[in-house]
């Protein structure tokens, strides 16, 4: 049985307080997430305390579980694209949580290995994409395009808290109960999101797209490719996403490894510094409207993307020390404040703009582009590490940060100075909740 949302098109445009289908999402993928948050902890402890996985072998994992973004993630918007969003998020949760499960399962049978874990990680990363694709394409279908940019910052503001909550729980729950068992939580989590999915109620129109369901996936994958390089403002904002991701998969790479060897942080001083940067998050989640609205997109995207090289600086400068992990904090928490408050508005502006019928196939093809580059910035963070260092590394990844802020001040979206609204399709918009897809 599925939740309406309030059926008063006027409610929807106004408020998001009582708006029973996002709230049951909202529900359903902050769950989600801090199973996988759960997850990050326990995985590493795992493979390295009880599997003595080599540096090697971890590496390999850590490929392998990012992999699939590269591989999956254009097909994966043409999929969501052909079919329902809601009956992929449910049916993925439910995949998730049995492949999560073959951990303390392997583990109680005597049975788990390293390559077990491979084979997680490769299943597992390929659920997560089609997944993503389909929780972020739904959120237009369930909201107005008055409230998109309110919505966006909402998921954005309940996942800094399920993310920071996830990763205390899951030490705790390691360190209680063993890494193995900590997975059963984890797949816990996946059955609630199910549950939750299975409450939301969208669109009762036939998906976007469904008469074209015999051409082939690859041009339909290049529709969203031909979307993006044409439409200059996603052009550009995407490009520059691009350039980020590359970034900051080679500042993220090191970044544990540097605080837990070169400043002795220990694991709780790397939790505290984890920690209150996910607040960081959730703060700007919540600000990010207002801000908006406030000194227009175009504005705050600039000074969100300037304001992260800058704010990594400290990383670079860092010596062992309270001190120093206080400041890393901070910078940390500002870091991801600033991040939250552009990312918010640039999905939000180009979902604006995309027409329905390309939603998850636009922005798979900035998942591809942004998410997709991080195993090889691993990589090449790797070459760098060996060759000159790990600061050598971070510094790089620093540097190449300055980059998307020019991209953006020469391109039309610093000169973006509100919110667009998308013109709804015939017939007006569609309350969120009359039916499924």
């Amino acid at each position: 049985m599925t939740v309406s949302a309030p059926g008063a098109v006027g409610a929807e445009e106004t408020s998001l307080r009582g708006h029973r289908s996002f709230g049951a999402y909202l529900a359903g993928e902050s769950a989600g997430l801090l199973g996988t948050s759960v997850h990050v902890v326990a995985l590493p402890a795992l493979a390295v305390l009880e599997l003595k996985a080599t540096p090697g072998q971890v590496a390999t994992l850590a490929f392998l579980a990012q992999a699939p973004v590269f591989v999956l993630a254009l097909p994966a918007g043409a999929v969501v694209d052909r079919h329902g969003t809601r009956a992929l998020m449910v049916g993925t949760d439910l995949v998730a949580a049995a492949v999560v499960a073959t951990i303390p399962a392997a583990a109680l049978a005597g049975a788990l290995s390293v390559p077990v874990l491979y084979a997680v990680a490769v299943v597992l990363g390929a659920t997560a994409v089609l997944h993503q694709a389909a929780a972020i394409a739904i959120v237009p279908q369930l909201v107005g395009p008055a409230l998109l940019h309110r919505a966006n910052a909402r998921v954005g503001a309940a996942f800094g808290v399920a993310d920071t909550a996830g990763t205390y729980l899951g030490t705790a729950v390691v360190t209680l109960a063993g890494a193995a068992r900590a997975f059963w939580l984890d797949s816990a989590s996946y059955l609630v999101s199910a549950w939750f999915a299975s409450r939301i109620a969208v669109s009762g129109r036939p998906p976007a797209g469904s008469g074209r369901r015999r051409r082939r996936i690859a041009a339909e994958i290049g529709e969203g490719l031909a979307y993006t390089a044409r439409t200059p403002l996603v052009r550009d904002l995407v490009g520059s996403l691009a350039v980020t991701g590359f970034a900051t998969g080679l500042t993220g790479t090191f970044f544990a490894y540097h605080l837990l060897t070169a400043l002795h942080a220990g694991p709780t001083g790397l939790g505290f510094v984890m920690g209150i940067s996910g607040a960081g998050a959730f703060a700007g989640a919540l600000a990010a409207p207002r801000i908006a609205a406030r000194y227009g997109p175009g504005p705050v995207l600039v000074a969100g993307f300037a304001a992260y090289p800058v704010l990594g600086v400290p990383l670079l400068l860092a010596r062992p020390g309270m001190a120093w992990l206080t400041t890393l904090a901070v910078a940390g928490a500002l870091q991801l404040a600033a991040a939250t408050v552009a990312g918010t508005t640039q999905r939000s502006l180009r979902q604006q703009i995309c027409p329905p019928e390309l939603q998850s196939r636009a922005q798979q093809t900035s998942t591809w582009l942004v998410c997709g580059s991080r195993p090889f910035a691993a990589l090449a963070g790797g070459a760098l590490a060996a060759g000159f260092g790990v600061r050598a590394a971070l510094l790089a990844g620093t540097l190449l940060l300055v980059v998307p802020v020019a991209m953006l001040w020469r391109s039309p979206v610093r000169r973006v100075t509100a919110m667009p609204v998308a013109t709804a399709p015939a017939g007006g918009p569609l309350p969120a909740g009359s039916g499924d897809r």
